[in-house]
Formats: C-alpha cells, structure tokens, sequence
C-alpha cells in the first residue's frame, strides 16, 4: 500500500470512529455497479468523481441518451416513426464520434447500411410469383 492509499484509509477510519460515515443512504448495501467501459481507464476515477459530485460529462451525457434512443428504437413498430427515430440515433452516435475525434468512418458505413436495408427491404419480404 503507498502513502496516498495509507493516508486515505487513515482519514476513513477516523470518520468511521467519529461516526460521520454511519446513517448515510445506501449504508449496508454494495454500491451499485457503473458501466463506463466506454471511458478510458486512466479517466474512470475522474469521472467517477465528477458523476458523484452531481456534474455528467457530456461525452457520458451523450452515451445515455444513445441507449435511450436505442431502447426507443427497439420498441417502435411504425416504420415512419422507426425512420426518423433511426436518423436521431445515428445523429446521436455521430455527435459522440466527432467529440471523440474519430471522423465520420463508422457513422457514415452504418448510414450508407441504413439506406441499403430500406432499398432492398420491400424486396425481401416479397413472395415469388
């Protein structure tokens, strides 16, 4: 264990035996698991910390609201509305890969996908005469 490690567990125990840390919300019970494999590991605790303090960054803020427009995405049966919710969410991943400086690669194939799946889709579910 190093000095900052020893110093932190120091400072907890102290707490502990003046009883701040007793009574908090969540006492007992494990803390919830995070899924920020999105996020490099050297910023994990960092965001982490900012998270706790209440402030999202807005890379994390833009990963939420991809999975929030996928879980729409997955539950709408209107093919009008599936198409613009679509278009929402490659928008969404297309803000997230420019903040990310990672261009348009990825976005722009799965655009060009998107507009081959609708040309080829009414051929698809045709019958053979």
């Amino acid at each position: 264990m190093d000095l900052i490690e020893r110093l932190a567990e120091q400072h907890i125990q102290a707490a502990i035996d003046r009883g701040e840390l007793s009574g908090l919300p969540g006492e007992g019970r494990p803390l919830p698991r995070e899924d920020l494999s999105m996020v490099p590991e050297h910023l994990r605790a960092g965001y982490r910390l900012l998270k706790n303090a209440g402030y999202l960054p807005p890379e994390l803020e833009a990963w939420r609201e991809i999975k929030d427009a996928e879980a729409l995405l997955a539950r709408i049966r209107d093919p009008d509305a599936r198409d613009r919710q679509l278009r929402r969410l490659r928008l969404l991943e297309l803000h997230l890969q420019e903040t990310r400086g990672h261009g348009l690669g990825h976005v722009v194939q799965q655009q060009y996908q998107d507009r081959l799946n609708r040309a080829f889709a009414p051929h698809l579910h045709s019958t053979p005469a």
